[in-house]
């Protein structure tokens, strides 16, 4: 931590350094639409450079040019590309006639070399403007992500430790671990946390997307193609470059609330965006704060037995009173729903250029601190007393606990450099800081091993992750010819503290035994990488380009990974487009080197399960478990994009992912049922006193198929109004290929290391089908937006019995936002979300305790397509000032 620490210093010293401004010319003016509207976020261009900016939330916008007179190109979605000559610096109005939609968007993600449209680019991407993220009426990034890119999943968990907090995503089913984020381009860290629990994205590690607020956003591109010879590890199945906001013209004010149906889940949050305007060519500092906080919701079951204790239904134990706490509360005393939030972000975005026309210095990132409270399974009396009278009043009846998990979650971004001219090149160098920490708080618990000195708290320790990254990026045209080339540095931290020692001594306090001090982790790793990028237009209409990628880690070695594609117009109303490459991801240092001790359903009871480290010789000398390595990917893509009309567009993708070697934590080892003998797993239970261990492996090759369509319709007359239509689906279906690959040791005595259970997780945890239709009508000052989200079936396995097996049934999400403008400055939205009140099939446990933890889960947890809240009602305002 100190080294990570350090390093801040130095890139926040940096921030601080004086800067050279340059005296290269500053316009500004505004875009607007045929009625004199403003028009936000339209990509504005000095024709043959590549200074360019983005209009705000009002149209406003500011850049800075070459000189006087010049060409400015304007461009966005559902507009016709406009060209105009300009020749003064000030009240530049720029006039859009409504025209095509949906692939006539500039985006900059998916090429280093120059920005491309959504049309001319040889791979699928989305471009999702701040507004359109809005419209959903979710409160977070990775929510509204769900609900406006069919391929991307993420769902609320619960009772889940830590995960709860984090709620895995993924896009095209692939697991958290594959998608690579990025922020204005640059790499945005990992978070702390390994998904260790019995949810989506199990053992994987994925990116803090609850960090980054919304109001900060302008755009979010997401490229969903294979791009390891572009941006490196991580980017198996795609890439999300959230984009920031630059100059806004007023600074904006928004406040929201939001409650469900049932009367719990409470929700309220407060923004503010501005911009500072820095000397007098063209500098801005853009700033956000905001503040959001949720209560708890409770959706548990009540059986009105405990079969995780062998109490069924209509048990005597029940009848004749012998556990009257059962009569007196049939849910158990479950708390099973979203956890409790409190979060504060600020975030900025900076530009300031030189004096000589040869670049600028830019800074971004922010800070976001968060604390939330989970709940564990409840402790019934019948389950574990507290003879001490330590969690409840001296006299009265026990009536059991259930401990809270409560996190204090930070992440910190920060990005900084200069872009300027070197050999002719545009150059980019840049650092960037990232890290992420959570530390436990296990509350309204004990330790039964220190009796009447046990606390009711515990401070259970935590993790941290970090890295600092060096970047050098060139980036120039020859005509034809767009060549890009760099280099990247970077260094990773880990970190695992060690609880108090209250919470680990003896079984451990309740729920979460503390991290022991032999779980301790302080390791890190660098990485050198190094790539080209050719894109050759050969002609008008047909494009072909490459690229190759090179790195080195220094904990397992080098890895290189390829591309090519290729993208042949159809004239203006479309094209075919094509990729084939080779992709990577490096295992993750929690992945190496994260133990623990966790309290878990294992053997058919609730004990203590270890996790093991991929470097303890217990494992790889005990039991022969190797080094972990590199996944390494194939990714195929070939699709077509037509535009027939000037208010209809159509993209249709066919894609095909294998993955070699995942990552994969493996399900529980423990006893074999053979008293008279001693196994080498079970001696390791021995001596370590759990029930089952836990660690990670190469193990498991997968093939992912799938298909993503996407059709607009927009600016259609109707009752007086503008009607837009949005069609767009994602199908995929991923098997696993071959044998799991079972160490020798453990195949000897029989041990399955990934059961049924933990391959559907993989394979049918996530929705294979989900489709989308929204309409979005405009009337004057009003609007409204009507959005359909179903989600296929996914279904839970059992560890070793098919017929205790359970598909839950596909689902439609209807969510409804209405908005009108009182003025130019004041605005209010109302939003349902889920307004029939949809949720997921329910348990059926077919006799096995374990599918719903004796009844205490009325629905689905760990395979999960849409949380199970219910209807949420949200209103919110908005003031410009």
């Amino acid at each position: 931590m100190e080294k990570s620490l350090t390093n801040l210093k130095i890139l926040t010293f940096l921030l601080f350094i004086p800067l050279i401004t340059w005296s290269q010319t500053s316009v500004s003016g505004k875009v607007i639409n045929s009625k004199g509207e403003g028009i936000p976020f339209v990509t504005i261009v000095e024709v043959g450079t590549s200074n360019g900016t983005t209009s705000d939330e009002n149209g406003a916008f500011h850049i800075n040019v070459s000189k006087l007179p010049t060409n400015l190109k304007a461009s966005f979605i559902g507009f016709k590309t406009q060209t105009v000559t300009i020749s003064s610096a000030s009240d530049i109005v720029i006039s859009l006639v409504e025209e095509s939609v949906g692939l006539d968007e500039v985006i900059v993600t998916g090429n280093r070399a120059k920005p491309r449209t959504v049309l001319d680019s040889p791979v699928p991407i989305d471009n999702i403007g701040v507004n359109e993220l809005k419209s959903s009426g979710q409160t977070t990034i990775d929510q509204m992500l769900t609900y406006k890119v069919p391929s991307y999943n993420s769902t609320n968990q619960t009772i889940s430790d830590a995960t709860a907090h984090f709620d895995p995503a993924d896009l095209r089913g692939l697991g958290p671990s594959r998608t690579l984020v990025l922020i204005n381009g640059k790499r945005k860290n990992q978070s702390a946390l390994v998904y260790i629990n019995d949810t989506p994205g199990k053992g994987e590690v994925g990116t803090d997307m609850k960090s980054i607020p919304t109001a900060a956003i302008e755009r979010i591109e997401v490229l969903r193609d294979g791009a390891s010879a572009q941006y490196g590890s991580d980017a198996i199945a795609g890439v999300i470059n959230i984009v920031l906001k630059k100059n806004v013209e007023y600074t904006n004010l928004n406040v929201n609330s939001g409650i469900t149906t049932k009367g719990d889940g409470f929700n309220i949050g407060a923004d503010i965006n501005s911009t500072l305007s820095i000397g007098e060519n063209g500098g801005y500092a853009n700033f956000t704060l905001s503040y959001y906080q949720q209560e708890l919701t409770n959706r548990a079951g009540s059986p009105g037995g405990d079969g995780l204790f062998g109490v069924i239904f209509g048990d005597d134990a029940i009848l004749n009173g012998t556990l009257p706490w059962l009569q007196e509360n049939p849910d158990m005393g479950m708390t099973v729903g979203q956890p409790e939030m409190r979060k504060g972000e600020f975030f900025y975005n900076m530009a300031l250029p030189f004096k000589n026309d040869s670049g600028e210095f830019y800074a971004f990132g922010g800070l976001n601190t968060r604390k939330g409270t989970s709940f564990a399974l409840y402790r019934t009396p019948y389950w574990v007393p507290d003879p001490y009278n330590l969690l409840h009043d001296a006299g009265t009846e026990y009536q059991g606990f259930q401990p809270t998990f409560e996190t204090n979650i930070q992440d910190l971004f920060n990005s900084i450099g200069f872009k300027f001219d070197f050999l002719g090149f545009n150059a980019d160098l840049s650092g960037t800081y990232g890290m992420n920490s959570v530390d436990y708080t296990i509350g309204n618990t004990l330790n039964p091993d220190l009796g009447a000195a046990s606390p009711t708290t515990f401070k259970a320790g935590g993790y941290s992750f970090s890295n600092l990254i060096a970047n050098f990026d060139l980036s120039r045209s020859f005509g034809q010819l767009s060549l890009a080339l760099g280099a990247e540095a970077r260094k990773e931290y880990f970190k695992a503290d060690a609880g108090e020692p209250d919470s680990y001594f003896g079984s451990g306090a309740q729920s979460f035994p503390g991290i022991q001090p032999t779980n301790a982790v302080d390791e890190d790793r660098t990485n050198y990488g190094v790539y080209a990028n050719l894109d050759w237009d050969a002609s008008e209409n047909f494009l072909i380009g490459g690229a190759i990628r090179y790195e080195d880690f220094s904990d397992f070695g080098s890895n290189s990974a390829w591309k090519i594609n290729s993208r042949y117009k159809l004239g203006s109303k479309g094209a075919l487009r094509a990729s084939y490459g080779t992709g990577f991801r490096a295992p993750s240092l929690h992945q190496i080197y994260l133990s623990n001790i966790q309290t878990l359903v294992s053997g058919g009871t609730i004990s203590n399960q270890g996790t093991f480290n991929n470097v303890d010789p217990v494992i790889r000398d005990g039991l022969g478990v190797p080094q972990l390595n590199a996944e390494e990917s194939k990714n195929l893509s070939v699709g077509i994009t037509l535009k027939p009309s000037n208010n209809f567009s159509f993209s249709l993708d066919f894609y095909k992912i294998n993955v070699d070697n995942r990552v994969l934590f493996t399900g529980e080892v423990g006893f074999d049922g053979d008293n008279n003998t001693i196994n080498p797993v079970e001696q390791i239970l021995n001596d370590y006193n759990v029930t089952s261990i836990k660690f990670f492996i190469n193990a498991v090759n997968t093939e992912t198929n799938g298909a993503d369509f996407v059709a607009s319709f927009s600016n259609i007359d109707f009752g007086g109004g503008s009607l837009g239509i949005n069609f767009a689906g994602n199908f995929n279906n991923t098997k696993i290929v071959g044998q799991i690959a079972t160490p020798q040791v453990l195949a000897e005595n029989g041990y399955d290391i990934f059961n049924r259970k933990e391959q559907a997780r993989i394979t049918d945890s996530r929705p294979k089908t989900k489709i989308m239709l929204g309409f979005d009508y405009k009337l004057n000052d009003f609007s409204v937006q009507l959005n359909n989200t179903y989600f296929g079936e996914v279904t839970w396995q059992h560890a070793t019995d098919p017929a205790k097996d359970q598909t839950f049934s596909g689902k439609v999400i209807t969510d409804i936002n209405f908005n009108y403008n009182f003025s130019e400055k004041v605005s209010v939205n109302l939003s349902i979300n889920n307004l029939l009140n949809v949720y997921p099939d329910v348990i059926d446990t077919k006799g096995d305790f374990v599918t719903d933890l004796g009844g205490r889960f009325k629905y689905p947890w760990e395979v999960n397509q849409f949380g199970f809240n219910g209807t949420i009602l949200r209103a919110g305002l908005s003031y410009k000032f």
